[in-house]
Formats: structure tokens, C-alpha cells, sequence
């Protein structure tokens, strides 16, 4: 009986399964009878074919007879499946692009009506991937060639990422394989879209999802400086997500690219890394093996200069410490049980950090502070004014474990606080006076006074100064008369930076015009008083900084003190003096040299001191010797040297006496590492020529063209032209010898190379030599003719031959 009924049952279907069963086979003999369409020949015919599809699709919503959406979406999976969804997937590589954007239109509405959009995936993901990605991501432009397209395919793979879930896991390949190239398209919504396609794929899969994120990291970075705001903030929010649920060690990738968005001009895009990095925080598996790198991402946002994001940043930074606190427990228990109040003269005592972000800071800034005291003097003042900031922040939660960092601490300070920008020395004088407040004046008076005596700076009294106005009157009384010996002490109060202002009143008391006059009273004691520590002088000596400023700041009031200045010049600039010092003077006495009439020559009598100069100072410092220090120093005095000759103060008798001392040593400086020791070289031999005028030695002359003719293949185009200018004036100067046939041998090696270069790829190079072979020419006419015709086929362009012949035939027979 029991299996007559059962088979009774059997054999009589539920009238929903039945109904659901007919709505399933309506709508199949529907779409069979439109499918055929999609196959036609014509663009048109497919197109109308999709079109009426989608009118049905749109129109005909089955239903169940007792209104159930899932029945609804069963009685729609069958034919969707079976019918509809591969013929469709074909059509997205239809020739015609508004086909195949119905087809993504109608595959759209398939997984939204669809009961088991998941059973989907096998099919549409391979085909997703063959239009977005092709068969090599990330290199080829992908095959579909339309951007809005390109979009509305991402958009549904999205939503079949919402739509299934889980059920991606198998697929995670081909999803990713997509996004790897879509996350770099060069449409910018494409890329946004598929930002979020990430982080919501990763949701999805977390079991899965970590074996396939680093391979997202790349794509995403490369994204994170796009020139759109929006693509920014999509790529930050999305790496968090990404990160979160796959894997930790992708965080060092991402670091220094989340750090350089911290300076973006555009707020949300810096809000974005502040919630990321502090979600990271909070949430990351591995963020305690990060804490020494995250935290100073987040710290750096509480000085934001939008009070909204560094108010979100101060209230994520509160739970981590709060969240660190609640998993440390156990080990903050002493601290917690009996916690004391906040120190005496804490700059805020009412909103002083938690115990979790104290102790966060405190555990990691041996890690943190080397960084800081790097960036800290970055070459970008961005990073210099954030590194700043961050340090004072550091500070402030460290409180008194700043003693066991302080001399690191210090001597960034001493540094930075000597910074142009007004933003990092206000940051770095707030870090001192933290100092001052949370460190003993014992410790600190240790270190800051032995670095003012080694190398006393105002900077360095800035952060003194700093630190004491930070520290406590009761704390700072003990040591008072230590500090106020130590200012006494000359090298301290006597530094020669900011003597404008004193000068001004001296000369106003002394009632004489000006700062000039007052030196030209009182220079010949100065320069007596200096004289006395002169031999002991370095570069940072108080009493060579006060002698720069002397000659900066004497004038005319030099040329009377001739006798007293001299020595000291003569003794500092010495060889084994200190190369700092040398390479300091010797770019003040080129300033002098420049002007000399109204400084070292004001009274005419700088002549008288001519051989001194030239033998004691320059022909010692001109000398190689090995060495980039060296270099520098050479460079020094043939700078000098040139403001010397070109200052318009020496005689060409005068300058004759320097070129016959020196004229060996300039053509060895000729080969210097330095361009512009060479282009000055150049220039000094051609002022030595053009007063010359027949008074070098035959034998020291001939010496010279060979030097220059080198030159001509220089890197630098500008030591080349130099270098035929001289060689111009040196062919004059052959014209003027009255036995000229004595050189004939060494012209014609002279027209042979300039012909050479006559064909060089620089025009300018062409033009000038052109104009030394016209110079030169009168000299043997013929010899240049011959000379002429037997290169004259090697060149590219005759043009430049040509002008020279025609010079050549315009010139008067020779006699």
C-alpha cells in the first residue's frame, strides 16, 4: 500500500514545480525563436536580434503564480543557462561594439535575475578575462578597444563578485589575471571600478584571496599616483582592503608609496591613507611586526593641515593605543595599577596621550628616530617640514625615555634648526623645549654644552635656548652660573653671523656714515688683533669667521691696511692649511679681486703686493695634488686668479709678469676634472696673449696651441669655444712675430686639426672654428689651400669650406 501511494505521488507533480516547470518552457520557446538572430551575417540583424532580447528580457518578467522571486529567478536559471548565457558570451566578441554592448547589458540582467548566478562563473569569467586581459596581462592593450566598454565589462565582473561570494574561489585566477590589467587601464573610471572589484573580490575569498595578493600590489602602485584624485583615493582604500585580506608582506611595498600620499595636495586622498593605515593598526593579522612603520604614517597625520582629518587621525590613533593597551594587559599591569599623574610642566597636561600610545612610541623609537634624523635634512622641504612635525610628536608621547635617544636627537636639532624653512626650525625649537621639559638639566647640559665648545653655531644656541625655555625655573636654577660662564666664553659671544644690526649702531655712536666708514677707523686694529690666533685658524675658528666679515664688510678701508692683510692672506691660504678655510677665502678674495678698486686697490698701491700674491698664494695652491678636496682648491684659485686679471686694475706689464709665473700652471689646469676649471683656463690664457705681444719665449709658445687644441674635444661645447677663441689670439699673435716662418711647421699641424673639427657636428663649434682658420689664414695662405683641398671631400658639407676658400680669394697677395 505504502509504495502504491508513493508512486502515486510520483506520478503527481506540485502544482508550483509544475507551474514554475511551464514559465521555464515559455520563455525557452521564446528565446529559441529569437537566438537564431544572433548568428546573422549583419551587423544589423544581430544588433535587431539583441535588441528584441532585451525588450523581452526587460518586459517579460516570469513570475510564479504565488509571486515567489526565488521561483522566479528558478524558473529563469534553466533557459538563462542553458540558452541564453553562452550565446551571449559569444557576442562579447562580436566586430560590431554596439552589439557587444548589449551583450554585456543583457548578461547584466542574466546575473541579477538569474537563481544561481555562480553556476555562471565557469563560462563568464574565461570569457571576461579574454576580452580585459588577453593572453598576456598587463603588457598587451587588452582586446577590447572601447573604454566605456571596458568599464561595463568590470562592472560585471563586480557583480558577479558580490553576486557569488565564495563560490570565486576556483576562479580566482582569471579574476585577478583581469584585474592586473584593468587596474592600469587608461580610462580612469575603469581603473576606480576596479579598485573596488578588488577589495570586494578580496571580502569574498579571504580563505583564498592571500595566495593571489601580492600579485595586485604591483598594478595597485603603479595606480597610486594617478593624476586623477578620485583613482588615488579608490587604489589607497583598496590596497588596505587588499592587504588586509591577503598578504602581510606586501606592506613594505606599499609603505613608501602611502608615505609619499601623505604630502598630495588634495585632502582626501591624504584622509584615505590616515583611516587605511589606522584600520591596518587595528585590524591587520601581522601589524605588530609593522608597528615601527605604520606609526609614523599616522602620527604624521595628526599635524594635517585640515582640522577634520587630523581630528579622524587623533581618534584612530587613541583606539590603537586603547586596542594595544587591552592586549598587552598582563604586561602594562604595574603601570596601570598604580599610574601616576602627568609629569610636572607637561606642555598638555589635560589631553596627554594614553598609556597604549606612550608605550607604543616609547617600544618602537629606536626603530622610528634613525629615519627621522634621515629625512629630517631631505634635499625637499615637504619631507624636511613632516619629519620635523613628526619628530616633536615622537617627543611628546616618548616624555622622559627621550634621554636614552638624546645626543641623536640633538645633533638632527643642531642641523635642522639651521634650515631656511621657517616651518622646520618652529617644529624642531618645539622638539627642544620637549626636552627641556621631559629631560634632566644634567644630562641635557652635558651634551649641549660640549657641543657648543666644539663648534659653537646659532643654531646651536637656538636649541639651547630652546631647551632651557622648556625645562622647569626650579629643575634650571642649580645650573645657571654653568650656563652663563659657558655664553661668556669669546667663542660663543664673540660668532660673526648677524653683525649687520650691531654694526649700524656701532657706526650711529661713533656718528660716521655707515658700517665702511667705521671699518676704515678702526681695520688696521682689527686686522693687528686677528693676527694673533692667525696661524691656529680653521675653518669654523670664531676668529676666521670675524676676518671673512672684515674683508666682506671693510671696502675701500682694505686698500689702507695692505700691510696687516697680506701676511694673514699669505699664512691661511698655505697648502697645509685647512682646506675649508682656503676654499672660504678664496672665494671671498675672488669677490674682492672682482672690485678691486673699491677694495684691495682703493689707494693703488695693490701692485706693490703683486709677487707676493702670485708666488706665495697662487703658485703653491695650483700645484696637483691628489684628491676631490685638492680639485676644489684649484678650482678656488683659478677662479681667483681670473677675477685678478679681468679686473681691469694690472697692466698689461703687469699681467705679462703674472703669465710668465703662472702661464705652466693654468696649462696643466687645462686638464682638470672640472668644466669649469678648464673654461676659466681658457679664458685666463687668452687675456696672457692678448698682452703678451712678442714677449713669451719661441720655446714656451709653441707650447701653448697644443694644450688648447685638446680642449676642442671637450665635453662641454662651452670649453671648446673658449678654447678657439684663444686659439684665435694665438694665431694674431704669430702674425706679429717677425719671424713668423719659424712656426710654419706647427700651423700647418694647426690648419690640419682645425680642419678637422671645421665638420663638427655643432654649428656653433663650425662657426668658430671657421672664424680661427680666417684669423690664421693670412699667416700661409697657401699651405691652408692644400691643406684644404685634401680633406675637403671627407666632409659632410662643403658649405664651410667654401666660405673659407672664398675668404682665402679675397685676401691681398702676399708681398
Amino acid at each position: 500500500m505504502a509504495a502504491l501511494v508513493a508512486t502515486e505521488a510520483a506520478a503527481s507533480p506540485d502544482p508550483a514545480e509544475a507551474a514554475e516547470t511551464a514559465e521555464a518552457a515559455e520563455l525557452s520557446r521564446v528565446l529559441s525563436r529569437m537566438l537564431p538572430g544572433l548568428e546573422a551575417d549583419s551587423k544589423l540583424g544581430r544588433r535587431r536580434a539583441l535588441e528584441a532580447l532585451q525588450r523581452t528580457l526587460e518586459a517579460a518578467r516570469p513570475e510564479a503564480p504565488d509571486g515567489d522571486p526565488a521561483a522566479a529567478a528558478a524558473a529563469f536559471q534553466g533557459p538563462w543557462a542553458r540558452l541564453l548565457l553562452p550565446r551571449l558570451l559569444r557576442c562579447l566578441a562580436d566586430p560590431a561594439e554596439g552589439c557587444r554592448a548589449l551583450a554585456v547589458h543583457l548578461l547584466d540582467l542574466g546575473l541579477r535575475r538569474a537563481a544561481r548566478p555562480r553556476d555562471a562563473l565557469p563560462r563568464l569569467l574565461p570569457a571576461l578575462a579574454a576580452r580585459l586581459a588577453g593572453p598576456e596581462p598587463a603588457r598587451r592593450p587588452p582586446p577590447e578597444v572601447c573604454e566605456e566598454l571596458r568599464l561595463a565589462l568590470v562592472q560585471l565582473l563586480h557583480l558577479a563578485v558580490r553576486l557569488s561570494g565564495a563560490a570565486l574561489a576556483p576562479h580566482l585566477d582569471d579574476a585577478v589575471r583581469v584585474l592586473r590589467c584593468t587596474l592600469l587601464d587608461p580610462f580612469a573610471a575603469v581603473r576606480r571600478e576596479s579598485c573596488e572589484c578588488a577589495a570586494d573580490l578580496a571580502r569574498a575569498t579571504p580563505d583564498h584571496f592571500h595566495m593571489q595578493s601580492e600579485s595586485l600590489i604591483g598594478p595597485l602602485m603603479q595606480s597610486i599616483s594617478h593624476q586623477h584624485w578620485k583613482v588615488r583615493v579608490a587604489v589607497i582604500e583598496a590596497t588596505g582592503t587588499v592587504i588586509q585580506f591577503g598578504s602581510g608582506k606586501s606592506v613594505d611595498d606599499v609603505l613608501p608609496h602611502f608615505a609619499q600620499r601623505l604630502f598630495d595636495d588634495v585632502p582626501q586622498v591624504r584622509q584615505a591613507v590616515a583611516r587605511v593605515v589606522g584600520g591596518w593598526l587595528l585590524h591587520l593579522r601581522d601589524r605588530y611586526s609593522f608597528l615601527h612603520k605604520l606609526i609614523p604614517l599616522l602620527l604624521s597625520s595628526l599635524d594635517d593641515e585640515i582640522p577634520e582629518i587630523a581630528c579622524e587621525a587623533a581618534g584612530l590613533w587613541e583606539q590603537v593605543g586603547l586596542r594595544w593597551q587591552m592586549e598587552n594587559e598582563e604586561d602594562l599591569k604595574d603601570k596601570l595599577d598604580f599610574a601616576g599623574p602627568p609629569p610636572a610642566h607637561h606642555p598638555s597636561p589635560g589631553s596627554r596621550p594614553g598609556l597604549g600610545c606612550r608605550e607604543l612610541v616609547f617600544r618602537n623609537l629606536s626603530k622610528i628616530l634613525p629615519a627621522i634624523c634621515h629625512d629630517i635634512t631631505d634635499w625637499v622641504v615637504a619631507t624636511r617640514v613632516k619629519s620635523a612635525q613628526l619628530l616633536a610628536v615622537l617627543l611628546l608621547h616618548a616624555e622622559g625615555h627621550i634621554t636614552q635617544h638624546l645626543e641623536p636627537v640633538l645633533r638632527t636639532l643642531l642641523h635642522a634648526c639651521a634650515d631656511e624653512e621657517k616651518a622646520v626650525v618652529r617644529s624642531c625649537t618645539r622638539s627642544a623645549e620637549l626636552i627641556g621639559t621631559f629631560v634632566s638639566p644634567e644630562v641635557f647640559l652635558k651634551l649641549i654644552l660640549s657641543m657648543l665648545r666644539k663648534s659653537p653655531s646659532p643654531s646651536g644656541l637656538l636649541v639651547f635656548a630652546s631647551v632651557i625655555r622648556g625645562c622647569p625655573r626650579e629643575a634650571l636654577r642649580p645650573h645657571v652660573k654653568v650656563i652663563a660662564m659657558e655664553l661668556a666664553h669669546a667663542h660663543i659671544c664673540q660668532g660673526s653671523e648677524n653683525v649687520q644690526e650691531a654694526l649700524a649702531e656701532l657706526a650711529a655712536v661713533e656718528s660716521v656714515d655707515g658700517s665702511q666708514d667705521l671699518f676704515r677707523a678702526h681695520v688696521g686694529a682689527l686686522l693687528e688683533r686677528l693676527a694673533a690666533s692667525h696661524r691656529d685658524w680653521t675653518g669654523r675658528s670664531t676668529g676666521f669667521l670675524q676676518f671673512d666679515v672684515v674683508l666682506a664688510h671693510s671696502g675701500p678701508a682694505l686698500g689702507e691696511a695692505l700691510p696687516q692683510l697680506v701676511p694673514i692672506l699669505r699664512s691661511c691660504l698655505q697648502p697645509a692649511r685647512d682646506p675649508p678655510m682656503r676654499l672660504k677665502l678664496f672665494s671671498t678674495l675672488s669677490g674682492l679681486l672682482l672690485g678691486a678698486r673699491e677694495t684691495v686697490d682703493s689707494q693703488g698701491q695693490f701692485h706693490g703686493y703683486l709677487d707676493t700674491l702670485i708666488k706665495d698664494i697662487f703658485v703653491p695652491n695650483l700645484q696637483w695634488h691628489a684628491g676631490r678636496t685638492a680639485a676644489a682648491i684649484r678650482t678656488a684659485a683659478v677662479s681667483c686668479l681670473w677675477a685678478l686679471v679681468s679686473s681691469g686694475v694690472l697692466s698689461d706689464e703687469q699681467i705679462q709678469e703674472v703669465q710668465e709665473m703662472l702661464m705652466p700652471q693654468i696649462l696643466t689646469t687645462l686638464e682638470e676634472d672640472s668644466q669649469m676649471t678648464r673654461l676659466i683656463s681658457c679664458r685666463i690664457i687668452n687675456v696672457f696673449l692678448k698682452t703678451s705681444d712678442g714677449v713669451i719665449d719661441a720655446d714656451k709658445f709653441i707650447k701653448i696651441y697644443p694644450e688648447l687644441l685638446k680642449r676642442l674635444d671637450d665635453v662641454s661645447n662651452e670649453v671648446r669655444l673658449a678654447a678657439t677663441t684663444s686659439l684665435v689670439t694665438w694665431l694674431e699673435r704669430v702674425g706679429n712675430e717677425a719671424g713668423k716662418c719659424y712656426y710654419q711647421s706647427n700651423i700647418q699641424h694647426l690648419y690640419r686639426e682645425l680642419l678637422v673639427y671645421l665638420d663638427d657636428p655643432e654649428s656653433a663649434i663650425q662657426d668658430a672654428v671657421l672664424e680661427a682658420l680666417k684669423a690664421g689664414s693670412v699667416l700661409f695662405p697657401d699651405l691652408l689651400v692644400r691643406e684644404m683641398e685634401a680633406v675637403l671631400h671627407k666632409h659632410r658639407s662643403p658649405t664651410h669650406c667654401e666660405q673659407l676658400l672664398q675668404h682665402l680669394q679675397a685676401l691681398p697677395p702676399a708681398p
